[in-house]
C-alpha cells in the first residue's frame, strides 16, 4: 500500500457497466475495480511509481500490524497472569505451542494465496485474482473447521504428548478447546488481510488490526472476571475473546471489500471460488507447506537452543529470555519488508516486469539495512534500561545478558537479507531451496559451531550459534539468489487463468 493519502469515496456505477477505474497510484484498496477485464492504473498496483516510496509505503503499515500483534500478546499474557495466576499463564504457554504448530501451515497456505493473488493483479487478471484469494480463503477455512473439531476431541492427548503439568492441565484444555473450535474465525483473518496485501493493499488490514487489538485488550478482562449478566469464564474467557476480536477484525475487512468494492471482492457466480479447483488447491498446498515448514523449522531449532541454554544455568536462561523479548521487535522490520517485498515482486511478476524486480530487492536490502541497522544500534546503546524492564535492576542477569546483545543483534542484519531475498524468490514460486537453507543454517551450521566450539569458548558457544547460523543463512541465501534456477523460469511463474 503505497498511497498515504485519505481513501477517495467509491466509484460510482451506472446500470449498464462498472465506472471506469481510478487512478491509483501504489496503494489503498482498489475502489471501482469493476468486474474485470484490463484494469488499467488501480489502487494497490505496486509496478509502477518509486520503488522506495512504495516499498516504505506499504512495510509500515505491515510492520505496525506486527507490533499491534506482538503488544496483544503481550497485554494478554499480563491480564491472564494477574486474573488467574502462574498456572493458567503456564496453561495458555502450552496451549499456544500446540496452536503455533497449526498456524504455521496456515501461514504458508497464506503466503502462497498473497504470491498467487498479486501475480494475476498484475497480470490484470482480476477474475483470476478472485479465483486464486477465494480458493484460499475457502480451501483454509474448511481445514480450520475440520481441524477446530478434531482439535476439541484429541486437546487432553496433545496435551498429555506435551507434558503439561498436571497443575495447569485443566486450564489448558479449557483454553486449547476454545480456540480449536474458534479457529476459523482467526484463520479466515488472516486469509483475508494476506489476500488483500496482495493487491497491494496493507492500509485496511492495519485497520483489521487496531480493531482486533482493542476489543482482545478489552473484552479480556469482562469475559475471565464477568461482569453483570456476563458470568466469569476464566481462562476460556481469554481465548474466547481473542475469538471475538478475530472475527469483528475479519468483519470489518469484509465490510470494507464490498463498500468500497475492492479487487477481491466475490458476488453472484464468483462465491463458487471459495470451492477451489484442483488446481488452485494444488498451488496452495506444493507452495504453502514448504513456507509453513521453514516456521517449524525455525521453531525446532530455538527449541533445542532453548534446552542448550538451560544447561548453563538461571541467570544465563534469564538473559536469554529478556534478550528474546527485545529481539522480537528487532525482526520486526525484516519481515514487513518482506512482505512487502514478496508483494511487490509478485504484482510486477504478472505484469511482465522481471527487469525491475532486482531494483526491488536492492531496495529491500539497503532499507533493511538502515531500518534493523539503526534498530540494533539503539538495542545495544540502551541495552541496560531495556533489559532492566524484564530483569529488574537488581538482576545478577543483566550483565549477562547485555553480553549476549553485543554478540547477536547484529545477526538479526544478517538474517534480514535472507528474509527478504527469500521474499522475492517466493514471488517466483521458488519455495523448496529457502527451506533447504534455513534448515543447513539452523542445525548442521548453528548446531554444529555449538558442539565445535563449546570446548574453546565455553558457554559463549551458545550465543555465537546466532552469528554463526545468520552467516551461513545469508551466503547461501545470495549464492541460491544469484546463481538459482529460479532466475531461469519466468515463464512460469504466472499461472494461467
Amino acid at each position: 500500500m503505497t498511497d498515504i493519502s485519505t481513501d477517495s469515496p467509491p466509484a460510482a456505477e451506472s446500470p449498464q457497466a462498472p465506472a471506469a477505474p481510478r487512478g491509483m497510484g501504489a496503494g489503498g484498496g482498489g475502489e471501482g475495480a469493476g468486474a474485470g477485464g484490463p484494469m488499467g492504473n488501480l489502487r494497490g498496483d505496486l509496478t509502477q511509481g518509486p520503488i522506495l516510496k512504495t516499498l516504505i509505503a506499504f512495510t509500515i503499515p505491515t510492520m505496525i500490524s506486527n507490533l499491534l500483534q506482538t503488544l496483544n500478546g503481550t497485554v494478554n499474557s499480563i491480564w491472564v497472569g494477574r486474573l488467574i495466576g502462574e498456572s493458567a499463564l503456564a496453561a495458555t504457554a502450552n496451549a499456544n505451542v500446540v496452536m503455533f504448530l497449526l498456524f504455521g501451515a496456515v501461514f504458508g497456505f497464506g503466503m502462497a494465496t498473497t504470491v498467487r493473488v498479486g501475480q494475476h493483479f498484475g497480470a490484470r487478471s482480476l477474475d483470476a485474482a478472485r479465483r486464486s484469494f477465494g480458493a484460499g480463503v475457502g480451501f483454509c477455512g474448511m481445514l480450520a473447521m475440520v481441524t477446530g473439531v478434531l482439535g476439541w476431541v484429541f486437546a487432553p492427548a496433545l496435551l498429555h504428548a506435551l507434558s503439561t503439568p498436571e497443575a495447569s492441565r485443566l486450564e489448558a484444555l479449557a483454553y486449547l478447546r476454545v480456540i480449536f473450535i474458534t479457529m476459523p474465525f482467526s484463520t479466515i483473518s488472516l486469509m483475508v488481510a494476506m489476500g488483500m496485501r496482495g493487491v497491494g493493499d496493507a492500509r485496511t488490514p492495519l485497520h483489521a488490526m487496531l480493531l482486533t487489538v482493542a476489543v482482545d485488550i478489552g473484552l479480556n478482562p469482562l469475559l475471565i472476571r464477568g461482569l453483570g449478566p456476563v458470568p466469569p469464564l476464566g481462562i476460556a474467557g481469554s481465548a474466547l475473546s481473542t475469538a471475538i476480536a478475530n472475527f469483528a477484525g475479519s468483519a470489518l475487512m469484509i465490510y470494507r471489500i464490498y463498500a468500497k468494492d475492492m479487487p477481491l471482492r466475490l458476488r453472484g457466480p464468483e462465491l463458487a471460488y471459495l470451492l477451489p479447483s484442483r488446481s488452485e488447491i494444488s498451488y496452495v498446498i506444493t507452495k504453502g507447506l514448504p513456507m509453513g515448514a521453514q516456521m517449524l523449522v525455525v521453531s525446532g531449532a530455538g527449541l533445542i537452543l532453548i534446552g542448550l541454554v538451560n544447561r548453563e544455568g538461571l541467570n544465563a536462561a534469564a538473559a536469554y529470555g529478556a534478550s528474546l523479548q527485545l529481539w522480537n521487535y528487532l525482526q520486526m522490520p525484516a519481515f514487513a519488508l518482506s512482505s512487502a517485498v514478496s508483494a511487490m515482486v509478485a504484482q510486477n511478476v504478472g505484469a511482465g516486469n522481471h527487469g525491475r524486480v532486482g531494483r526491488i530487492t536492492i531496495t529491500g536490502v539497503l532499507s533493511n539495512l538502515a531500518l534493523t541497522g539503526a534498530l540494533g544500534l539503539l538495542i545495544v546503546a540502551f541495552a541496560r534500561p531495556l533489559l532492566v524492564v524484564f530483569l529488574g535492576s537488581q538482576s545478577p542477569a543483566v550483565p549477562l545478558a547485555q553480553h549476549i546483545q553485543l554478540i547477536c543483534t547484529w545477526s538479526f542484519v544478517l538474517m534480514g537479507i535472507t528474509v527478504i531475498m527469500n521474499g522475492t524468490m517466493r514471488a517466483y514460486g521458488e519455495v523448496v531451496w529457502p527451506l533447504v537453507v534455513i534448515f543447513l543454517a539452523m542445525y548442521p551450521a548453528r548446531l554444529g559451531f555449538y558442539f565445535l566450539a563449546y570446548p574453546h569458548i565455553g558457554p559463549d558457544a551458545v550465543w555465537w550459534t546466532y552469528p554463526a547460523g545468520s552467516a551461513v543463512s545469508t551466503s547461501l541465501t545470495l549464492l541460491v539468489y544469484l546463481r538459482g534456477g529460479w532466475r531461469k523460469r519466468k515463464h512460469l511463474a504466472v499461472p494461467k487463468g
